[in-house]
């Protein structure tokens, strides 16, 4: 395999139902995502973005239907190591402890996957790729808020990852970083033709970077399809996310 393509896999979501305490969250999501393509699932909060996020890794077992990454259940031994799934979270979870180069090498690390210089070398050649340059001796403190998470993205490619989700990559950013990272996500996956799974709730993120778009409106499925699809969509549910906007009325603050 080329070092520069992963080659993706599909991931195929069919009837997902989840409740907790009898409280339907999940309500028969059915979709698909085809190998290489970036897919956004967004919708407002409480929309159940993160409950299904939970699902596609594995973390949660649903109470009805399954997910499957080329055609195999994310349930089954082995599944997430074999088509090399990688998670890039919203906080970017990077260890305070450890060194930039530290946090992103910490897979190969951990499961002793290579000797020092060459893990040393993969490092630095995965912080290129997002481009941070001499930055592996420096602690996650000494990093703004982008550069977290552009670390949290090479350490996700670490592994040479088929399935890349994030959650919320552009929370807590400014709009300018905002944009970066969102132009980091679509240039990694053209050049790595890694599939892509983004969670967001950030409109300007999904209609920038997707090749199709899940649209969730309390846990169900309300459109499903190419940015243009979507925003064309006739539901007042999605027409109402898409074009809300804040406009201040001094009526609303009370004195």
């Amino acid at each position: 395999m080329n070092a520069e393509t992963h080659s993706g896999v599909s991931l195929a979501v069919r009837d997902l139902r989840k409740s907790y305490d009898g409280q339907e969250v999940l309500k028969g999501l059915t979709f698909e995502v085809k190998r290489g393509e970036i897919f956004v699932v967004m919708g407002p909060s409480g929309s159940g973005k993160s409950v299904l996020l939970k699902h596609l890794i594995g973390l949660e077992t649903p109470d009805q239907g399954d997910i499957r990454i080329e055609n195999e259940p994310v349930q089954s031994p082995g599944v997430m190591d074999r088509y090399r799934l990688a998670m890039v979270f919203q906080s970017g979870a990077l260890l305070s402890s450890l060194t930039v180069g530290e946090n992103v090498g910490l897979y190969l690390t951990e499961h002793r996957l290579a000797p020092p210089e060459e893990i040393a070398r993969i490092v630095s050649a995965k912080l290129e790729q997002v481009g941070l340059h001499a930055v592996e001796d420096k602690l996650p403190s000494e990093l703004s808020g982008g550069m977290k998470k552009r670390v949290a993205i090479a350490r996700a490619l670490v592994i040479e990852p088929q399935l890349i989700l994030y959650d919320e990559p552009t929370s807590e950013l400014d709009p300018l970083i905002a944009v970066t990272i969102g132009a980091e996500i679509l240039r990694l996956n053209r050049r790595i033709q890694v599939t892509s799974v983004v969670v967001t709730h950030d409109r300007d993120l999904a209609f920038g970077i997707a090749d199709r778009i899940a649209l969730l409106h309390e846990g169900e499925l309300v459109a499903l399809g190419t940015p243009a699809e979507v925003k064309a969509h006739p539901h007042p549910l999605v027409q109402r996310f898409l074009h809300a906007d804040f406009k201040f009325n001094p009526d609303m603050v009370a004195l």
